[in-house]
């Protein structure tokens, strides 16, 4: 089961984002436990500096824009 990570801090852009990722799982029909992380201090661990940012499986895929589902798709694939 893959876990992805959306950092941010709460804007409309982390939302998008979120829904976007939920709508590429859906999509894949892959099992995956999406969280979101928005406290300052978690998403600093990071070392990302802008936000939304997406992470798989700890590993940082992108910072500071929102992926459509078909771009997640090619990191969740």
């Amino acid at each position: 089961m893959k876990k992805i990570q959306v950092l941010g801090t709460g804007c409309s852009k982390c939302k998008l984002l979120t829904a976007n990722v939920e709508a590429a799982v859906k999509a894949l029909g892959i099992e995956a436990v999406v969280e979101k992380v928005e406290k300052i201090q978690e998403i600093m661990k990071f070392g990302v500096m802008t936000t939304p940012a997406l992470v798989v499986d700890g590993q940082v895929k992108s910072a500071g824009k929102v992926l459509s589902p078909d771009n997640i798709k090619e990191f969740l694939a």
